[in-house]
């Protein structure tokens, strides 16, 4: 069922390993402490691969770990990476709109993800209609899955004054 992109780098963007090129802060609305998001591995117009580092910065830690829900957190991220870029590909501006997420489907494997742990985070968008979409991701420590999320997003549409202002 998951493709990883490596495997497709014929049809795939890929950041470079350094991350000089790619301004994640350009591509998903999220800043400080809540951006949990620290490379892009891999990214094509259906697939987005980024990869975390867990910090004691990162909401949910406690006693040297955070708990396993922030995976729904890391799914969001990576799907917002994906549609800030391909709106960027297209001429518009990414990462400017947060959205209202939904929980629609949820398998947390493992109970907590220790301090320092390398999280890897793969999220595709299995499909949309206007400003509603439902992702699929699946957060990797090392080669053990720690959690598996279908997530149900609303995105206001620019320029919608029922949005509220922008950050």
């Amino acid at each position: 069922m998951w493709n990883l992109l490596a495997a497709r780098r014929e049809f795939c963007y890929e950041a470079p390993r350094e991350g000089a090129d790619m301004d994640i802060e350009n591509l998903i609305p999220h800043r400080g402490r809540m951006r949990l998001i620290g490379e892009v591995l891999t990214l094509d117009d259906d697939r987005a691969l980024t990869s975390s580092i867990v910090s004691e910065n990162w909401p949910l830690y406690r006693d040297g770990a955070v708990d396993t829900l922030v995976a729904v957190e890391l799914v969001a991220q990576t799907a917002a990476l994906l549609e800030g870029w391909k709106q960027q590909q297209s001429g518009g501006r990414g990462g400017t709109t947060g959205w209202l997420v939904g929980i629609k489907e949820a398998d947390f494997r493992i109970p907590c993800i220790p301090l320092s742990a390398t999280l890897v985070t793969e999220a595709g968008r299995g499909y949309a209609m206007e400003g509603y979409a439902v992702f699929e991701g699946r957060v990797r420590l090392g080669s053990e899955t720690a959690a598996t999320v279908i997530i149900q997003v609303f995105r206001p549409e620019e320029g919608d004054e029922t949005a509220g202002p922008e950050p």
